[in-house]
């Protein structure tokens, strides 16, 4: 019985053992399995083979340890795009796309170096070449800003400010200054439009100084031409204003008119005035006005202002001298008279004498020229002693007809 019981538990203790290295198998095997399921992916990864794909180079053609890891491609196609944006900017100059190719087809150390050194070095350049060409068309307080910031040493921040900011600033006080010089001398809508860009925004006054200027003006130049065919007299000049004013002339074709065309057809009419002004005048009129024909366009007018005048007043001289000297020959006609008095004073009384006294003082020249105031003198003396002598024969003859009768 005891015998029995032994074998049984030499039975299950024998049992025991081979469960226990069975069970030692297969955990071994489980451990195994589970340690290469966790190795697998890093030694999957780690394989070249794996990382290279299908393409991959064979082991004896390996890249050297030294080789750039995966980042430095993903750098390089950044740097690429990097460069890319900065030569389609548009302040990049044809130096700049220039450069910026080059370092991509370089590769990317200069693409790096590109990026890091030259782009800012151009870029100064770039500005400066840009700034200088802004003084082209600036006003003084522009000009005045550019060669204050050359005169030290600018960096790039201070280049990009003044290009980006202060040049508006400056340009803007600049054009605050033109339309104020417009103004002052502009006609009423002009000066109107000038004063409300000055109250706006810096826009307004860029408007005003490109287009509202020249709107405004157009304005003011119709009345100007109106006033200006109210008060001429050519026809040729009003015609071509009217026919202007009843079309549609631009701005432009207005300004050119009043500052050209209106004085050419000004002295066209003054022309035609001097030429009907000569027509049947006097010779120093006609020399005047042929004189001014043949002379500029301001000969033409001063000669319908003044010249014409002048011309006429040595005319009208010319004439004047030319007719006889009235007023000397009626002082003759008197000192006659007188003499003539004188006879009548002596008893004569006769109008015979008077006429022969005044015909000889009225036909000879005048008397004074000719030294012949003596022979007046002894004329009336002789012609007094004439008149005695003949009451003299007159008495005598009564007497002697008085003693017959007695």
């Amino acid at each position: 019985m005891d015998q029995g019981n032994h074998l049984r538990r030499s039975d299950v203790f024998c049992a025991k053992k081979r469960f226990q290295g069975v069970l030692s198998v297969k955990l071994s095997r489980i451990a195994a399995a589970v340690t290469t399921a966790a190795l697998a992916p890093a030694v999957l990864i780690a394989s070249p083979a794996f990382a290279a794909g299908s393409d991959a180079p064979a082991a004896g053609n390996q890249p050297a340890p030294t080789t750039p890891d995966q980042s430095v491609p993903d750098q390089a196609e950044e740097d690429r795009k990097t460069i890319l944006a900065i030569i389609a900017h548009p302040m990049a100059s044809e130096y700049m796309k220039e450069a910026g190719r080059k370092a991509i087809a370089d590769g990317p150390q200069a693409m790096r170096k590109f990026i890091e050194v030259d782009q800012h070095r151009i870029r100064i350049d770039d500005y400066r070449v840009a700034i200088l060409r802004l003084s082209h068309d600036a006003g003084p307080g522009l000009k005045e800003g550019i060669e204050k910031l050359f005169r030290g040493g600018e960096t790039l921040e201070q280049l990009q400010h003044f290009y980006e900011v202060t040049q508006h600033e400056l340009r803007d006080q600049d054009n605050e200054v033109e339309i104020s010089r417009i103004i002052s001398t502009g006609g009423t809508a002009v000066k109107e439009a000038g004063k409300k860009a000055l109250q706006g925004t810096p826009a307004d006054r860029i408007a005003f100084l490109k287009t509202g200027r020249y709107l405004a003006q157009a304005s003011d130049d119709r009345v100007e031409l109106a006033r200006i065919d109210e008060g001429w007299q050519g026809p040729i000049l009003s015609e071509a204003i009217s026919k202007l004013l009843n079309g549609s002339p631009t701005p432009a074709e207005l300004r050119h008119f009043l500052e050209v065309t209106q004085h050419e057809l000004r002295d066209q009419d003054n022309r035609v005035s001097i030429a009907k002004i000569i027509d049947g005048g006097g010779p120093e009129l006609v020399k005047a006005g042929r004189a001014a024909l043949a002379g500029t366009a301001a000969d033409r007018a001063e000669f319908l202002k003044t010249g014409q005048h002048e011309a006429r007043a040595k005319d009208q001289a010319a004439k004047d001298k030319e007719k006889p000297d009235t007023g000397k020959d009626d002082q003759g006609q008197g000192n006659g008279s007188g003499a003539g008095g004188n006879g009548t004073s002596t008893g004569s009384g006769s109008a015979s004498g008077n006429s022969a006294v005044t015909a000889q003082g009225g036909n000879g020249a005048p008397l004074a020229a000719t030294g012949a105031g003596d022979n007046t003198t002894m004329i009336a003396g002789g012609a007094g002693t004439a008149l005695v002598a003949g009451a003299g024969l007159l008495l005598a003859a009564r007497m002697r007809r008085a003693g017959a009768a007695g």
